[in-house]
C-alpha cells in the first residue's frame, strides 16, 4: 500500500471513529434502561465493511477504549476485581471490537444485502455481550424490580434498546454505503 493511500486510511479512520464517538452521545433513554443511540455504529460498520477486518477491528477496538473511558463510572459498581474485568471485557472491549468484524463481510461490490447481513450479524454478536453482563454480573450486583429471571431480564432490558440499534444502523448502512463506496 502506498504511504499517501496507507495516511487516507488513517485520516478517514480517525474521522470515523470520532464521528462515532460523537453519536455515542445522541442518546433515546429506554424504557428499563440502556439507551439507543442513533447511528453511533454505522461508522464503525461502514468502515470494516469498506476498508477489510484488519482496519475494521483496529478501528472498533480504538472505539470500545473511548466507549470504556466514558463509561468507566460503570466498572466503579464492581464489588471485586473479577467482575470489573468481566464488565471491562463484555460491556466494553469485546462488545464494540466485535463491530470490526464486519469486514468479513467486505465484497467488491459492496452491495446492500451484505451490508445488512454484515451489520445484523456483529450487533446481534454485541447484543450477546452485552446479555452476558446483564444475566450474569448486573443481576448480582442489582437483582431486577420485576421479579423476572436473570436471563429473561438481560434479554428483555438490552433487546429493548439493541434490536431498535440492529434496524437503524442496518437500514442507514444499506442507504449510505452504495454512495460512499467508491469514495473511502
Amino acid at each position: 500500500m502506498k504511504r499517501s493511500e496507507k495516511l487516507k486510511k488513517l485520516i478517514i479512520c480517525a474521522l470515523m471513529i470520532a464521528l462515532a464517538n460523537v453519536l455515542s452521545f445522541v442518546k433515546i433513554d429506554m424504557p428499563m434502561g440502556g439507551g439507543l443511540t442513533i447511528c453511533s455504529m454505522v461508522p464503525l460498520v461502514l468502515l470494516a465493511f469498506i476498508y477489510g477486518p484488519k482496519w475494521g477491528l483496529s478501528c472498533a477496538f480504538i472505539y470500545s477504549v473511548f466507549q470504556l473511558i466514558f463509561g468507566l463510572d460503570n466498572v466503579a459498581y464492581a464489588s471485586n476485581g473479577f467482575i470489573a474485568a468481566v464488565i471491562i471485557l463484555f460491556d466494553y472491549i469485546v462488545a464494540y471490537s466485535v463491530i470490526g468484524l464486519a469486514g468479513f463481510f467486505r465484497d467488491e461490490k459492496r452491495s446492500s444485502k451484505r451490508i445488512i447481513l454484515a451489520s445484523v450479524t456483529v450487533l446481534l454478536l454485541r447484543f450477546v455481550c452485552h446479555f452476558i453482563t446483564g444475566a450474569f454480573v448486573w443481576d448480582a450486583l442489582w437483582p431486577n424490580e420485576f421479579g423476572l429471571s436473570p436471563i429473561v431480564y438481560s434479554l428483555a432490558y438490552n433487546g429493548i434498546y439493541m434490536l431498535p440499534e440492529i434496524a437503524i444502523t442496518s437500514l442507514v448502512c444499506a442507504a449510505i454505503c452504495p454512495a460512499i463506496k467508491d469514495r473511502i
